[in-house]
């Protein structure tokens, strides 16, 4: 078993690159849902911090996308005219605006996931249920150490 910090600059960055394609190819193949709900990725994205943080502000949305506060606020007016999320004044500050994942926001997300999920269940295919629960055992424990960041 490996311990903390004996892993070889060589390895651990085979692994990041692994990771990095790994989930740009799970990503990609999810975008292919996103023409069907005409979605670009960043309203996407911005989708899924709604529905993880729902209630958010354009404020705290905008940090999290890393991107400036007046490209948010274009980005979620597009989308809430589409009807994917809608705008709510905080009741007990007047001068908060927070913004709620709609029932067409929450299918996209749905949809776009079980693309992905069902494109890893073909990779998975020619996997023993043995070789399915260690990749599991492994990827819960690097989520775990992942999370303490955050």
């Amino acid at each position: 078993m490996a311990e903390a910090g004996i892993l070889s600059y060589e390895m651990t960055g085979k692994m990041e690159k692994q990771l990095r394609l790994i989930s740009s190819v799970i990503k990609e193949t999810g975008r292919q849902m996103l023409k069907e709900y005409n979605l670009s990725p960043p309203q996407f994205i911005a989708l899924q911090w709604i529905s993880e943080k729902n209630g958010i502000t354009i404020g705290e949305l905008s940090s999290f996308m890393y991107f400036p506060f007046s490209t948010t606020t274009d980005l979620v007016d597009r989308i809430e005219e589409r009807e994917f999320v809608k705008r709510v004044r905080d009741e007990n500050d007047k001068r908060l605006v927070r913004i709620y994942l709609l029932p067409k926001g929450e299918e996209s997300i749905k949809a776009v996931i079980r693309k992905r999920q069902e494109y890893l269940n073909t990779k998975f295919a020619d996997f023993t249920e043995e070789e399915i629960a260690q990749f599991q055992d492994g990827l819960n424990k690097l989520y775990t150490e992942i999370r303490k960041d955050f």
